[in-house]
Parts: C-alpha cells; sequence; structure tokens
C-alpha cells in the first residue's frame, strides 16, 4: 500500500492507504474529521468540499494520493479556539443552515468565492454555489450569509 503524507489544517499526516482511498474516506476515517459529509458520492452535491492547496475541491471525486504533499483546510480547521472564522459567524448570525448537512461544505465553498472575488454580488455567490445542493432552506438565507461574511473577510 502506497504512504501519502500531506499537511491537513495545519499538521503534517501521514499513512498507508489502499490506492482508491477517496480523499473524503481518509479524511472521515483515518483522521477522524467528520465535518467533511459525504452526501452523494458522485460529485452532485458539495457536502464534501475542502480547500486542497487553497482552492475548493470536492473530496469525494479526489483520491488521497492525488493530494501528496498538498495542504488540505477542512471545516474544522476554520475557528481559531471558540473564535469561530467570520464565514462561519455569518452563516451563524443569518440562520445560513438548517439541518446542517450542506454548511460544511457551502462555507468551505464559500470562502473560496470570497478568496477569488473578495465583493461578490448575489449573482456571483448562486453562480458559485451552483455545485452545492441544501435540500432545506431555499439558498435564501446561504446567500445572504455569504454575503454578510464576505463584507467581514474584506476587514
Amino acid at each position: 500500500m502506497p504512504t501519502v503524507s500531506m499537511t491537513v489544517n495545519g499538521e503534517n499526516v501521514s499513512s498507508e492507504v489502499e490506492p482508491r482511498t477517496l480523499l473524503v474516506q481518509y479524511l472521515r476515517e483515518n483522521l477522524g474529521l467528520t465535518g467533511t459529509h459525504v452526501g452523494c458520492d458522485t460529485s452532485q452535491c458539495g457536502a464534501c468540499v475542502v480547500h486542497v492547496n487553497g482552492k475548493s475541491a470536492k473530496s469525494c471525486t479526489m483520491l488521497a494520493v492525488q493530494a501528496e504533499g498538498s495542504e488540505v483546510s477542512t471545516i474544522e480547521g476554520l475557528a481559531d479556539g471558540d473564535t469561530l472564522h467570520p464565514m462561519q459567524e455569518a452563516f451563524r448570525e443569518n440562520h445560513g443552515l438548517q439541518c446542517g448537512f450542506c454548511t460544511p461544505g457551502m462555507v468551505m465553498s464559500a470562502i473560496d468565492l470570497v478568496q477569488t472575488n473578495s465583493n461578490p454580488s448575489e449573482q456571483d455567490v448562486r453562480e458559485w454555489l451552483e455545485g452545492n445542493l441544501c435540500r432545506c432552506t431555499g439558498y435564501h438565507n446561504i446567500v445572504k450569509s455569504i454575503l454578510a461574511g464576505a463584507k467581514t473577510m474584506q476587514g
């Protein structure tokens, strides 16, 4: 079995994995980071979004060995102790969640959006989220949360 090494949420990790192990499986099963969710197994829902080298990626479509040497960030790595990341706080303040299953992927996607476009419009947010499905909220408060989080992240 190959050994995979990467940095996850600032911590160097290394493990033997089967070559077919998906990154989402590696994060959840090997590292115990269960905030990254498996929703569809077909790259449709976005619940598994993490950052790989600073860009959002659907971890259900990426093999763990493909992340060799990469910097991977998950929802668990965003908060600083008890202080939430501004985007997490915006989701909390604006009730950008209902059941919460899609929330980690939404937050991770939203942060990448704001790093790409620091002042997104509502239309920009809606287009960016096309690969993230929410079955509960109707997206209104998710969009509102992302716009609020973007303003806070701008400074």
